[in-house]
C-alpha cells in the first residue's frame, strides 16, 4: 500500500489539493485510490503520534488506524492532505531555524504505517511572503515571538529540506515552489493521485480561476479551446500569456509588511530563496516540479 502525505507547508496550497482530488473521486476509487479528509484522521493521528513517541506502529495498531481512516477494502493508494501535519503556524520558525521539525514530522508520519510505502508532497515558498501570511494566522504573540530570535536571513529552505531528506530515509519526496503552482497544478495533482496524462482531470484550473476571475478564465478556455493534445510546455505557455494579460489587479504581487523588513532585506531573502531552490532541485531523492 502507498501512503501519500501532502504536508503543506503553511500558507501554500491550503485545502486545494484535497478538494481537487475529491472532485476526481470517481476515477480515483475505480483505480483503488482513496482520499482521506483531515476530519477523518484529525485527533486520531495526533493521539497515535503521541503514544508512539517517535516509534513505529505495531501491526495491530497499524490495522486499527487503517480500519479507522479507510472506507474501502481494496484501496492500494491513500492520500492525506493537511497543513496541520507541520503543526500550528507558529512552528514555521524555531530556535533551530526554519521548519526545524520538518524532518522528525515526516518520519513520525511514515511510522504510523510502517508496512506501507510513504511518499511526501511539499510546497515551499519565498520566506518573505510566507512569514507575511503566517503572521495573519499566528495566535501565539507578535512577530518577535514568531521569529524565536532568528534573523530573516536565517530562514533558509536549504537547511530545512536537507533535514527532510535525511529523515525521509529514501522515501519519495515531491516538491515545488508555491509561486509556480498556477502553471504546474495539473502535474501536482496527477502525481499525488498517480493519474496518467490521458485520464480526465476535474479542477485543473482552480488556481487560474483565483488569479483570473470569471472573465479571465473565459479567455483562457477560449485560448485552450480546439487545441487537442497540447504538450505540457505548450499549455504552460498559454497559461503564462493569459496570466500576463488578464490577471486580476494585485493578484500577482504581495506586499511584505513586517517589522524591520526593508526592500533590501526582502531582496536578500528572495535571493537566498532562489539559491536554495536551485540547490534543493538537485538533491538526490527529491523530485522537483519546475514550470
Amino acid at each position: 500500500m502507498q501512503m501519500v502525505f501532502h504536508v503543506g507547508v503553511h500558507a501554500t496550497d491550503g485545502d486545494r489539493l484535497l478538494k481537487t482530488l475529491l472532485n476526481n473521486r470517481s476515477w480515483l476509487l475505480q483505480n483503488r485510490t482513496e482520499v482521506v479528509p483531515p476530519s477523518h484522521h484529525r485527533g486520531l493521528f495526533e493521539e497515535a503520534l503521541m503514544s508512539l513517541n517517535g516509534g513505529s506502529s505495531t501491526p495491530e495498531m497499524e490495522q486499527i488506524l487503517l480500519d479507522a481512516v479507510l472506507q474501502h477494502d481494496d484501496t492500494q493508494r491513500v492520500v492525506f492532505s493537511s497543513q496541520t501535519f507541520m503543526g500550528a503556524p507558529g512552528r514555521a520558525v524555531g530556535r533551530d531555524g526554519f521548519y526545524p521539525q520538518i524532518g522528525s514530522r515526516v518520519n513520525a508520519l511514515a511510522n504510523l504505517f510502517p508496512s506501507a510505502k510513504a511518499e511526501f508532497f511539499v510546497a515551499i515558498r519565498n520566506p518573505a511572503t510566507l512569514i507575511t501570511d503566517v503572521m495573519r494566522e499566528f495566535t501565539g504573540g507578535d512577530y518577535r515571538v514568531l521569529m524565536q530570535g532568528r534573523e530573516p536571513a536565517d530562514l533558509r529552505w536549504r537547511d530545512a529540506i536537507q533535514r527532510l531528506v535525511r529523515h525521509a530515509q529514501g522515501r519519495r519526496i515531491v516538491m515545488w515552489c508555491h509561486e509556480d503552482v498556477p502553471l504546474i497544478w495539473p502535474e501536482i495533482v496527477r502525481l499525488a493521485a498517480n493519474m496518467p496524462p490521458d485520464a480526465p482531470l476535474l479542477g485543473a484550473l482552480v488556481y487560474m480561476h483565483e488569479l483570473l476571475g470569471d472573465a479571465g478564465l473565459a479567455q483562457l478556455r477560449t485560448a485552450l479551446g480546439g487545441r487537442d493534445q497540447l504538450s505540457v510546455p505548450q499549455r504552460r505557455k498559454i497559461y503564462g500569456q493569459i496570466l500576463a494579460d488578464h490577471a486580476l489587479p494585485g493578484k500577482l504581487d504581495q506586499a511584505v509588511d513586517l517589522p524591520g523588513w526593508t526592500q533590501e532585506l526582502v531582496d536578500e531573502v528572495t535571493a537566498h530563496y532562489r539559491a536554495d531552490v536551485a540547490e534543493i532541485a538537485c538533491l538526490p531523492g527529491v523530485e522537483f516540479i519546475l514550470p
